[in-house]
């Protein structure tokens, strides 16, 4: 098995540009409309993060969560910053089950949360001791 794809619901294609392309700068790998004035079907990418978007009814249900795994996510935020997103200007939380997180909200209800480990310690953890 290869890593899954998820689908997003998307609703307005300029808010959905201007979240995933512009704000958290991903890119278009391609995009499929059956016809002009129909729905819109896209992949975006970052790196090896692979995301299809859905303007199609029944495709998917907003209100989906996402979590991606990232290197630096101290890079991850300052650059989000320094998009000034009118929209979101997240922040960063360490999280009792080791890792560092940032949630955004898309346009649409969908919840991404960039996360980074950082460190777990068996022979401290109580995760195993049931």
């Amino acid at each position: 098995m290869k890593s899954p794809i998820p689908i997003l619901r998307m609703f307005v294609e300029e808010n959905a540009r201007e979240f995933y392309l512009t704000f958290l700068g991903f890119k278009v790998d391609w995009e499929h409309r059956f016809e002009d004035g129909l729905p819109l079907y896209m992949q975006i990418s970052y790196n090896n993060c692979v995301i299809h978007l859905s303007e199609h009814h029944g495709d998917c249900c907003p209100g989906a969560a996402l979590r991606i795994e990232v290197e630096n996510l101290e890079l991850l935020h300052t650059n989000l910053l320094s998009q000034k997103y009118k929209y979101a200007r997240p922040g960063i939380e360490n999280t009792p089950w080791n890792t560092r997180e940032i949630r955004i909200g898309d346009p649409f209800g969908n919840r991404l949360v960039f996360f980074e480990n950082i460190g777990l310690d068996l022979n401290r953890s109580n995760i195993f001791n049931l």
